[in-house]
Formats: structure tokens, C-alpha cells, sequence
């Protein structure tokens, strides 16, 4: 560790006892959520770890550095931090410097748990190949960490709003696996199909855990998605998802909105259009996801012990 770094001493002391960590990321509390929604769900998250069995680390930038293990105290800080920046793989380096507040996307926080030999993450859904990005060139830099961090990242499959062929697709060129967990179809974020297949099914966290153990020490050097569909009892209707998504996707061409300003737009959106049932599909699967990825974590330990 440098002065680039800080790691709490929870945290710091599950990975120098090899237990099970998980990392969580920030965006969820600065810009996925309003103000204080976005602390109580990071706060549940770490506690469906907890409850899991592993230790949560979430991960944020406050005063010069990447913090691992963030406490309340500081969730609260960077939550209340005036124009927060969502930190990637290009200005990561660029907000630690200045001394700012950011907070971690997919693509920063595998970046941060692999330095710190975390190799489990739980998020909503990573991202992908954008509609459009054709013309626009739009893809995630999620993709680019998936192909050469090697950690596990569980989700919900890819946000909704993707092109999910070409993300899937991608994710092949670029050797990262997909495992569905008890499913045979890569799930659709708010919805547990989208018709497409994921690379392999496994049915038990034993299962996976030995394919991810496999993945790692094989030395593939990329990084594992675990397709982890939302609970069928907070699935959002399919006739709603339709014409939501189909809304919001006419607004945003409408509005031109660009680049990094596109996710937080589109999900704004679906929330006014779904009447909030959009949030609440989206904290159930993160919950979801945060279990599943604590018993993934126990798995992965145990393996290695």
C-alpha cells in the first residue's frame, strides 16, 4: 500500500487471514439512487455480505485515495461531496490527484479489488456494446477491465438499455466467460431472460465456485461474469419493461444525450416511467447479487485454504 491507497482495517485483516472479501462499488450511492436511498442500499449490501458469510469492502475515492473498506462515516462524505465524479479506467488517476471525491464504477472498482487480491465483486449489471455504437463507437470500459482483471464480477446480466448481442459477443472476442447461475439465458437486468445464452450453466455455488477457482488458476487472465438473474418474484413485467424502455430510449435520441451522461439519463427515466418499479427491481437484484457473490467469496476460500 501507498499513499495512493487506504484500506480499513476490517478489511485489511480478512485478506491477511485469506477469508472471503467481497468488493462493492460507489456509483450506486452518488448517482444510482438520490440522497439518502443511495446509503441505505449500500449499507443493506454490505449486510446481505455479512449475513453471506464474508466481509464487504466498498470502494470509493475520498482525499487523495482509492479507499477500500469505506466506513459510514466516509459513505456519508462522499455521498454529500459536491459534484462527485463517476470514476473509470481514464480518470480514475485524474480524480485521485486532484484530491476529489468519486465515486467507482464497474471498471474502477475491479481495477481496485484486484490490487488489493479481492477476486469477488457484486453489482446490478455491468456494462456493454451501447445501441448505436456503430456510429457513436460507445462501449463501456467495463468490457476493457473484464479483459484483464481477473476478478469475478456478479450481476444481473447487462444493463438493459445495451445492446446485449454485441456485448455478449464482445465479451467472447475478448475471452471473458459468462456463467449462468441455474440459468441457461444470460439474464436482462430487470427481466430473468433475454433469450440469448450464456457460455455455461452451473447449478450449485460449489459448481461455480470450481469454474471461477478454475478460470483464475488456469492463468486466463480475464475476468469471470456470473449471470445471476433477479428473483422471479421481483421480476418487473415484461409488458411494463417494453414500453418503458421503449420511451426512454425515443427520449434519449431525442435529447441527444452522449457518452457518460447516457446510463444516469436512461435510468432516470425508467424510473418516472415504471412509477419507481424500476428502483425496486434494481435494489432486489443488487441484494441478490451481494448474497450470491458472499457465497461465491466462501467458496473461492475455501477452495484455496
Amino acid at each position: 500500500m501507498n499513499e495512493l491507497w487506504s484500506c480499513s482495517e476490517r478489511v485489511a485483516r480478512a485478506l491477511a487471514a485469506r477469508e472471503p472479501v467481497v468488493a462493492l462499488e460507489t456509483t450506486l450511492v452518488t448517482h444510482g439512487l438520490p440522497h439518502p436511498e443511495g446509503i441505505a442500499a449500500a449499507l443493506a449490501l454490505e449486510e446481505e455480505v455479512r449475513e453471506s458469510g464474508a466481509t464487504p469492502a466498498t470502494i470509493g475515492v475520498l482525499r487523495g485515495a482509492i479507499r477500500i473498506g469505506l466506513t459510514g462515516d466516509e459513505l456519508d462524505e462522499l455521498a454529500a461531496a459536491p459534484g462527485v465524479c463517476k470514476t473509470n479506467l481514464s480518470n480514475l488517476a485524474a480524480v485521485v490527484a486532484s484530491g476529489g471525491a468519486g465515486s467507482t464504477t464497474v471498471a474502477a472498482t475491479m481495477f481496485a479489488a484486484h490490487a488489493n487480491g479481492i477476486r469477488v465483486f457484486a453489482t446490478g449489471g455491468i456494462g456493454g456494446v451501447h445501441r448505436g455504437a456503430g456510429e457513436s463507437g460507445d462501449v463501456s470500459a467495463d468490457l476493457t477491465a473484464l479483459a484483464r482483471l481477473p476478478v469475478a464480477v456478479v450481476c444481473a446480466g447487462a444493463k438493459a438499455i445495451l445492446d446485449l448481442p454485441r456485448t455478449l459477443e464482445m465479451l467472447e472476442t475478448l475471452g471473458v466467460p459468462v456463467l449462468g447461475l441455474e440459468t441457461d439465458e444470460f439474464p436482462a437486468f430487470y427481466r430473468r431472460s433475454s433469450g440469448l445464452p450464456v457460455d455455461r450453466r452451473v447449478d450449485s455455488i460449489a459448481e461455480l465456485a470450481a469454474s471461477v477457482s478454475a478460470h483464475f488458476r488456469l492463468g486466463l487472465g480475464t475476468g469471470v461474469v456470473v449471470a445471476n438473474p433477479v428473483p422471479a418474484a421481483d421480476e418487473m413485467r415484461s409488458e411494463l419493461y417494453d414500453r418503458a424502455l421503449g420511451t426512454a430510449l425515443a427520449d434519449l435520441q431525442r435529447e441527444g444525450v452522449r457518452g457518460r451522461a447516457v446510463t444516469p439519463f436512461l435510468l432516470a427515466r425508467l424510473s418516472t416511467l415504471t412509477g419507481g418499479e424500476s428502483v425496486r427491481t434494481n435494489l432486489a437484484l443488487l441484494r441478490h447479487n451481494a448474497r450470491v457473490a458472499g457465497r461465491l467469496a466462501r467458496g473461492l476460500a475455501a477452495r484455496s485454504g
